[in-house]
């Protein structure tokens, strides 16, 4: 008569019988390895499965695990099951992308997922760099320099899925120019009767923010210790380093003259004056041409005060007194004696004394005649 399930079969209504059919024996879960049934027992005494090797659960760490159990069968670790082994983002593979559960009940081959990483970044020159987590996958790594070198290029670099940086390595550059600085140099004033003075100073040391080296110092102006001139002079320096960065400095040295104004050139008369004439120090003497004597100071000197000494001097026509009866008395008369010129001799034998002598005897006997000698010089 059959089998008693047979019997039951048979007695139950359609309706019944179809819903009986239609629940699942248990539930799995696909890929997670675990028994659909709750007894292994129970699995193992089904005709079908007895005896089949029942491999372990896959899991792997930062992978997800796809399963096909043979035959479209519900246990995923059953024997000929296939599992392909996928690794999250930032992860790859190491072993075999398909796993078999082989009759020995253990899978084809062993796999890990493991953390990609990116070429070890190399260290800029007078720099370096700072990573998070080294470099692997999304590590973000943030580069620096030393003092006195610039950063060129991306600061900041991240170790993409691909293996490879977002951006290419910085380099550290020397963009900065050294530093020097000029001294200061007050004004200078010259010296009594000078138009120049000596300046000196100490040459400015540049000072480079990188690597401490300069190539090369140019100084543009009078050197230290040189004589200036009255005015204003520019002085510059400038320094470069090994990149060929400069840096410059520039000061003024202020020499300034002391004087007292221009005298004027007396009428009938001549002025001659030591150094440029009008500055602290010159002197000017003055003279008269002939038939003019000089008065006023005959000398005059530009002071400290800025003030000439003496007084302005002027030259008058000569009042001579023709009324005389020597020589000597009439030249005793002349403010300028030494304006005429009298050669001298020891002895009256001379001729030319003797010549001399007469002339200014009749001089003093002729107004006239004394007159015409003295406009003419």
């Amino acid at each position: 008569m059959g089998s008693p399930a047979l019997r039951l079969a048979l007695l139950l209504p359609p309706v019944l019988l179809l819903l009986l059919l239609s629940v699942p024996l248990s539930r799995g879960f696909p890929g997670s390895g675990d028994s659909p049934l709750e007894d292994d027992e129970v699995w193992y005494s089904h005709p079908r499965y007895k005896d089949t090797p029942w491999c372990s659960p896959i899991k792997v760490k930062y992978g997800d695990v796809y399963c096909r159990a043979p035959q479209g069968g519900y246990y995923k670790t059953a024997l000929g099951t296939r599992c392909d082994i996928r690794c999250r983002k930032g992860y790859e593979l190491h072993g075999s992308s398909q796993l078999i559960c082989q009759s020995n009940k253990r899978w084809s081959d062993k796999v890990i997922c493991k953390q990609k990483r990116c070429p070890t970044l190399s260290m800029p020159a007078n720099g370096g760099f700072k990573c998070v987590d080294g470099a692997y996958f999304n590590s973000r790594c943030e580069y620096y320099c030393s003092p006195g070198y610039t950063l060129k290029g991306e600061r900041t670099v991240t170790c993409m899925d691909n293996k490879a940086w977002s951006g290419r390595p910085a380099t550290c550059v020397d963009m900065e120019p050294p530093r020097i600085k000029c001294p200061s140099v007050k004004e200078r004033i010259a010296e009594p009767n000078k138009l120049t003075v000596r300046v000196s100073w100490e040459t400015p040391e540049g000072r480079d923010t990188a690597d401490g080296i300069l190539t090369d110092v140019i100084l543009k102006g009078l050197p230290p210790g040189s004589n200036f001139p009255e005015g204003d002079h520019k002085i510059q320096y400038t320094v470069y380093d090994r990149a060929e960065n400069k840096g410059t400095c520039k000061f003024l040295v202020k020499v300034r003259v002391r004087r007292c104004g221009k005298l004027n050139v007396p009428e009938n008369g001549y002025m001659k004056c030591s150094s440029d004439g009008d500055n602290y120090g010159a002197t000017c003497e003055f003279s008269c041409i002939g038939g003019y004597e000089l008065q006023g100071s005959p000398a005059r000197v530009c002071q400290s005060n800025l003030a000439w000494s003496g007084t302005e001097p002027t030259c008058a026509a000569m009042n001579v007194n023709v009324g005389v009866r020597t020589a000597a008395a009439l030249l005793d008369q002349f403010y300028e004696k030494r304006r005429l010129l009298i050669v001298s001799t020891p002895t009256a034998r001379n001729l030319l004394y003797r010549l001399q002598l007469g002339m200014l005897q009749a001089a003093a006997a002729n107004p006239t005649l004394l007159l015409q000698y003295g406009a003419s010089g």
